[in-house]
């Protein structure tokens, strides 16, 4: 089942010097449980595109849909209600709120839909990424590691349609990146969540199920195009 595409999006920007095509037709289909790398050298539109599939921006042109709703139709106040409750996010800065501890952060989107804590899903994600000893800790006690471990369990937590990863191991060394990218895989796997990592990293890239690979604004490799 496609959880996530996109069709013929196009982004332009307005620059004194002229038009910028940041994404020029770029049409792509994510199904439900993958595990997907987006690649491409910095300044391809690798991250334009996560911003669309996010939400966090609105393409010029073209539908991005996420389990069926095209979201680009959706109201300001709708569209923070729908992001909210079907994609998560890791960022490559963590984005963890510094007052909140690691529980907090963690089930925070959640409370901020007025619901409950699904127990038994929380207990076997902190468990999975080895959170349990730091529930009660702040973000400011953690390693860069450690923070992109709740990073990752914060987006699980809503259990989404689908979760966007930004660079997520870039502020990371190479070892604890590869350790990060592992879990990312691992997830998908063990809780059937749909995983999109940008990444510039072509090992990162090799652990996806298939990666997407942009340039110049445009699909130049990828299974769509096969």
């Amino acid at each position: 089942m496609i959880v996530l595409e996109t069709k013929d999006v196009r982004k332009i920007y307005q620059t004194p010097s002229g038009e910028v095509h940041a994404l020029d037709g770029v049409s792509i289909s994510v199904e439900d449980g993958a595990f997907v790398s987006v690649i491409g050298s910095s300044g391809s539109g690798k991250t334009t595109l996560l911003n669309m599939l996010g939400g966090l921006d609105c393409p010029t042109q073209g539908e991005v849909i996420v389990r069926g709703e095209d979201i680009g139709k959706l109201k300001k106040d709708d569209l923070t209600v729908f992001r909210r409750r079907n994609i998560g996010f890791v960022f490559q800065n963590y984005n963890l709120v510094p007052v909140l501890n690691v529980y907090e952060n963690i089930i925070l989107p959640r409370q901020l839909d007025g619901r409950e804590a699904d127990g038994e899903f929380f207990e076997r994600v902190i468990d999975t990424l080895k959170l349990r000893e730091k529930l009660n800790s702040m973000p400011h006690m953690l390693s860069g590691g450690q923070q992109q471990r709740v990073a990752i369990a914060r987006a699980l937590s809503s259990k989404p349609a689908v979760i966007l990863a930004d660079e997520p191991t870039g502020n990371l060394d190479s070892v604890t990146g590869m350790e990060v990218a592992g879990l990312l895989k691992s997830s998908a796997s063990l809780f059937h969540q749909t995983i999109v990592v940008v990444t510039h990293n072509e090992e990162i890239a090799q652990m996806a199920d298939y990666s997407i690979r942009i340039e110049d604004g445009k699909v130049r490799g990828g299974r769509d195009e096969e």
